[in-house]
């Protein structure tokens, strides 16, 4: 019979008659009287909290489970936090008493949580290839450099990821042999790939997996702002400079009591500096608000009122959001690279 078992009968008793001794709840409970001493001895320091008897029952006993797994699969394992810092947050919830919150302990529970998870979802993928359950795949491939490259290859319907191997290159050659042997015994097949306008991953989709190759957004946006950002950010600081500048002048005329010609014209440099900057911060929010529309409209419902829209439809929005950007730029004097609109103009088509 294991700890919690144990504590839970002795509660139980304790809980129906609580003037009951010692030799009555071993007797009821069919412990011997030492443990129902040194058991109830910990239950009494444990309560220490209005709300620490709850942790006692067994409903509250499986919330505790439920709390400490999701705390260390969410925070721990998917976002990376450290054991001390999931240690502090137990503490804040007055835990410490009832779950081992070391940081040496967290650790070790997360790393067997990681194993379980991998074994759990190994049989269930065995079983769902055994009983033809594999649905189709809609594939994001990419690399992730932490001490050494890692080829990642991932699910986007399910999330899941189905490929994470350390690799030496990322030619055509090494993706495709690994993702391959991935999905063979899967029996599956991708719709399309999602990823960036690497050359062997555009291999992989169209000539390896023969599947559409679809470029991300984000890198498209990320072309965008390389291209674009810097010139509308160097006229708006330069526009703020000139602007503080013609503010000191001015203030610097009023008292040293310069003329009122001289106040006048530093007046009208002060109005003419801060239309400038006004102009500015217009032109950068419109071009933000092209890049966040662009952001919004690639999905499969229109965010607004979530009705369905066609490829079709959702090109000709993205073009439009373009086209707009280049008159954007060319309207207030920017330059516009060709480079970096061809690119994307054939990002979208993709």
């Amino acid at each position: 019979m294991g700890f919690w078992t144990k504590s839970r009968l002795i509660f139980n008793a304790f809980r129906d008659n609580a003037m009951a001794s010692i030799r009555q709840v071993a007797c009821q409970t069919g412990l011997s009287k030492s443990s129902v001493h040194r058991l109830g001895r910990a239950m009494d320091r444990r309560n220490g909290h209005p709300e620490s008897w709850f942790w006692e029952t067994e409903e509250g006993h499986r919330w505790l489970i439920r709390l400490v797994v999701a705390v260390l699969y969410h925070f721990g394992l998917k976002r990376g936090v450290g054991a001390e810092t999931m240690r502090v947050f137990f503490v804040c919830l007055h835990l410490e008493q009832h779950v081992g919150c070391s940081p040496s302990t967290l650790r070790a529970v997360m790393e067997k949580l990681e194993h379980l998870i991998l074994e759990t979802t190994e049989a269930l993928e065995r079983e769902g290839i055994a009983k033809g359950q594999m649905g189709p795949i809609v594939g994001s491939v990419d690399e992730t450099f932490l001490e050494r490259m890692m080829l990642v290859f991932m699910d986007l319907v399910s999330g899941d990821i189905l490929l994470e191997e350390v690799a030496d290159d990322r030619t055509y050659e090494t993706w495709y042999g690994r993702v391959k042997a991935r999905l063979q015994p899967m029996k599956t097949q991708v719709l399309y790939l999602v990823s960036d306008r690497a050359k062997a991953l555009i291999k992989l989709a169209e000539t390896g997996l023969e599947c559409p190759s679809i470029p991300d957004v984000f890198h498209l946006l990320h072309d965008l702002v390389k291209g674009y950002s810097l010139a509308i950010s160097t006229r708006l600081k330069t526009a703020r400079q000139a602007l503080s500048h013609v503010q000191a002048h001015l203030d610097k005329c009023q008292a040293e009591g310069a003329s009122e010609v001289e106040i006048e014209l530093a007046q009208v440099a002060v109005a003419t500096g801060e239309a400038d900057v006004a102009h500015w911060e217009q032109v950068r929010g419109t071009y933000r608000g092209h890049l966040e529309a662009i952001a919004l409209q690639g999905h499969p419902w229109r965010v607004t009122d979530s009705t369905p829209q066609s490829s079709q439809e959702v090109e000709a929005q993205l073009q439009a959001e373009v086209a707009a950007l280049q008159a954007l730029l060319e309207t207030n004097g920017l330059p516009v690279k060709k480079s970096v609109l061809n690119k994307v103009h054939k990002q979208l088509a993709d």
